[in-house]
């Protein structure tokens, strides 16, 4: 005769509540700064510029070569304040992917308790959506903030090249051309966290 299959016990029951209940807290938390983080820098973005602009200098030959240089300098903090947060949502895309695997090895073991339960389940860690996917809001995310990032590194090079005296198209052209690799490069940067 073949032996009945006994339900757990409850105490495994309630740690396997409490279990489910921590990896969806850390996966909605993740989701959650991803987007606090992405609002910070472009809030951030948003408002030197609204203030620069707010400032009516619109004749920018009346700035000194120290403001100039200032000016650069806040535009490269800017950057580095882009290419943190694109190491922060690629880090926070990594925490949400672990705790999909949490899951599933959550799930794993309550399907070996009851087989049932497969077909009520997508996601496996066959199905589960890639770390690094360009169709995610993550991806978009950082997508964004290094694009910023590019405009605001092009910006700093303008800057310096205007207080050191540049003039013409080649103050055009090297802003455009190192805004263009520093967007890239934080992209690839995004790409490495995730692989």
């Amino acid at each position: 005769m073949p032996k009945k299959k006994t339900a757990p016990p409850i105490e495994l029951d309630e740690l396997l509540a409490a279990e489910f209940n921590y990896i969806v807290q850390t996966a909605t938390q993740a989701n959650e700064d991803r987007a606090r983080i992405a609002s910070f820098y472009l809030i951030a973005v948003g408002s030197l510029v609204a203030t620069i602009l707010g400032t009516q200098f619109f004749d920018l030959q009346q700035f000194t070569p120290t403001a100039k240089l200032l000016f650069s300098g806040i535009f490269i903090l800017l950057t580095l304040m882009g290419t943190s947060t694109i190491v922060q949502l690629a880090r926070l895309r990594a925490s949400w992917y672990e705790s999909m695997l949490a899951m599933n090895q959550l799930k794993g073991f309550m399907i070996r308790q009851s087989p049932e339960l497969a077909s009520a389940l997508r996601w496996t860690n066959d199905t589960l959506p890639d770390k690094y996917k360009t169709d995610s809001i993550s991806y978009f995310q950082a997508r964004e903030a290094a694009v910023l990032s590019g405009i605001t590194f092009g910006t700093a090079v303008y800057f310096i090249e205007f207080a050191l005296g540049v003039t013409g198209t080649a103050i055009w052209i090297w802003a455009f051309a190192l805004a263009i690799i520093v967007a890239f490069t934080q992209m690839r940067i995004y790409k490495n966290i995730l692989n």
